[in-house]
């Protein structure tokens, strides 16, 4: 027969309240009673149901995570992130992809209700203010990732300014003066805060701009870039790319060409992949801390399940990033 928790509180010599109690994590028990439990818990080999549990507290157990594009490594590792920290806190993720599209994430939006998921974590890329009016107000949000709509929501995301001036700061620093950008898009919000950072080290440096947009986010994206640029008169001697994938498309247009890099172009990307890491020569990138990101993001759900819409202050958490410096610019 399975073991319920009357079993464990009955082996541990406590109430089946305290026993529920050290089950669900909360503080409030002596320790001499935490440690007779938990040895209960392990002798018995006890699981808690957690359907019932979220029957009796009115929730799903379920939470949605919506990204534009999980083929886009960023997305795929963050999402798995996600996963565990949400898991470590009894919830099930559901995925969805937009697309990076409004009609996308507002398809997504207008989708989520109480009766489907507790809460959702979306990294949208083209809605507008207006779009959220769509959600549920059971349903509390966090976004991850830049945005520029005025909307009272949980935020969590870098300094994508500061982040692409240090990337585009580190190829002053190693001696280059005709730096490339790669990825302008003109819906995309990061893409935005990027070319801003990217322009205000330049405007620092006293060096010209050379920026090439980029349709999508693909490795076949970054190399038509690439390829565009070297075909220049004067092709630039550094490139700074939005993300590792466009990065990666530029180092197999650069060796393509004959070119060698670091020593004849020097490439920068963001988001600092496996892919990157693991590229020849490996990508110097901009890391951000997608821990931090994953779990400050599920905390703040945590916080705001429950709590009185009339009460609610949202919270705009900047999380770390550090440059990765590698073989593209370091040789």
């Amino acid at each position: 027969m399975a073991v319920t928790l009357r079993d464990v509180a009955r082996m541990a010599g406590v109430s089946v309240k305290t026993a529920s109690n050290v089950v669900n994590g909360y503080s409030f028990v002596r320790p001499e009673n935490r440690r007779r439990v938990e040895e209960a818990l392990a002798a018995t080999g006890y699981r808690p149901n957690i359907g019932a549990r979220n029957l009796r507290r009115g929730r799903t157990g379920f939470i949605a995570l919506v990204v534009p594009e999980l083929g886009i490594p960023y997305f795929g590792e963050l999402a798995g992130l996600v996963i565990t920290a949400a898991r470590e806190q009894g919830w099930n993720v559901l995925i969805e992809q937009t697309q990076a599209t409004r009609d996308g994430e507002r398809t997504v939006l207008e989708a989520l209700g109480p009766h489907l998921i507790d809460a959702a974590v979306i990294s949208p890329e083209a809605l507008h203010a207006e779009d959220f009016a769509a959600l549920d107000p059971g349903v509390p949000l966090v976004m991850i990732g830049e945005h520029s709509v005025d909307v009272r929501i949980d935020h969590v995301a870098i300094d994508n300014v500061l982040a692409a001036r240090t990337a585009v700061g580190h190829l002053v620093e190693i001696g280059r003066r005709r730096i490339a950008a790669i990825g302008a898009h003109p819906y995309r919000g990061t893409a935005a805060l990027r070319l801003a950072g990217y322009r205000e080290a330049l405007g620092e440096a006293g060096l010209p701009e050379l920026v090439r947009p980029a349709l999508h986010y693909h490795r076949q994206d970054g190399a038509a870039a690439m390829a565009d640029l070297l075909d220049l008169p004067e092709p630039p001697d550094a490139v700074f790319c939005f993300n590792d994938l466009l990065a990666v498309g530029a180092l197999r247009a650069i060796a393509e060409r004959g070119l060698r890099v670091p020593q004849d172009i020097a490439v920068v990307g963001f988001d600092n992949t496996e892919e990157g890491a693991y590229s020849r020569p490996s990508l110097t990138s901009v890391a951000p801390d997608k821990v931090a990101i994953a779990r400050t993001a599920i905390e703040l759900i945590q916080r705001r399940i429950g709590e009185p819409s009339e009460e609610f202050v949202p919270e705009d958490v900047q999380t770390p990033f550090t440059l990765a410096i590698r073989e593209s610019t370091a040789g």
